[in-house]
């Protein structure tokens, strides 16, 4: 538990700092945007926007989930981060969406308004570097939760918008095509759908309580059936709280001898020690039941 505490407390001073970098860098790409008339800057500052929102969102979620667990919120509230991510993979659509729109736009009817990519190139290159430090901070943080990993997918889509950003301004600068501006923004656009679907796919695993992805449920079966005393596992059941936090629970046939002799809190000690070194499942609920009892409960089985 001070391990998860300690990692919820790293998260959120690199989230808060983080927040900082790109709340500060927000106001300069507006300005720069608004200066220069560019679209791809004005659609890299738009999806900063969903940065701030969606750090601030990740920052209070891992508050939140930071609380302890209550008589009516048994798990606690770390399922706020999830819906945290949620909010933030909604937010990232939108943002892709209302680009493409635009940059669609004026592709089909360009504006009169021209392009200067002086300054266009400089508030991009300026906001390369903010996003590498927000990268930075965050890094590690997007393996511990979905959260954290919504607030990275959001600043790495910022960083590469940055970069196309960089070089529609050296495209107008050398050629003077300024459509290599609405170019630029359209595939900043398609950079952010792909990551923006992996995070809601992830949450709605989460969400609908599918087993973690890189958990085999078959392989847990058979790992706990080779257990000494263990006749059989059935009603195996594994989701996941948050990102990070797998549950599992199953009923366990095991030997009529192991009820007689009392060694069941032995075997239950076994058993989820299995389960925390191989699988890294730190909750888990055994209900051991002697053959006679599983074969009325057969219909059950899975």
């Amino acid at each position: 538990m001070g391990h998860d505490h300690a990692h919820g407390t790293a998260n959120r001073r690199r989230l808060a700092i983080a927040l900082a970098i790109v709340g500060v860098f927000l106001v300069v790409e507006v300005v720069g945007a608004i200066l220069s008339g560019s679209l791809a800057l004005l659609a890299d500052a738009g999806h900063m926007v969903s940065d701030v929102i969606g750090l601030t969102v990740a920052l209070v979620a891992s508050v939140i989930a930071a609380r302890p667990a209550t008589d009516r919120h048994t798990f606690g509230f770390q399922r706020v981060e999830v819906l945290g991510a949620l909010a933030n993979g909604v937010l990232l659509t939108v943002v892709a969406v209302a680009v493409a729109v635009e940059g669609v736009r004026r592709l089909i009817d360009p504006t009169e308004a021209e392009v200067i990519a002086g300054p266009m190139l400089l508030v991009a290159a300026a906001g390369l570097l903010a996003n590498v430090a927000a990268l930075l901070v965050l890094r590690g943080g997007e393996r511990e939760s979905l959260g954290m990993r919504g607030a990275t997918l959001e600043v790495l889509g910022d960083l590469i918008g940055s970069i196309v950003a960089i070089a529609a301004a050296v495209v107008i600068f050398a050629t003077g095509f300024v459509p290599a501006d609405a170019i630029a923004s359209l595939l900043i656009a398609a950079l952010i759908v792909p990551r923006a679907l992996v995070l809601l796919r992830d949450v709605v695993r989460v969400l609908t309580e599918s087993a973690p992805r890189e958990t085999s449920v078959v392989e847990i079966r058979e790992h706990l059936e080779s257990t000494e005393g263990v006749i059989a596992v059935h009603d195996v059941h594994v989701w996941a709280i948050t990102s990070g936090s797998p549950v599992f629970s199953a009923h366990v046939v095991v030997d009529a001898e192991l009820f007689a002799s009392g060694d069941t809190g032995a075997l239950l000690e076994r058993l989820g020690a299995c389960l925390s070194e191989h699988f890294d499942v730190a909750h888990s609920t055994f209900q051991l039941e002697p053959a006679d009892h599983a074969e009325r409960e057969q219909h059950t089985h899975r």
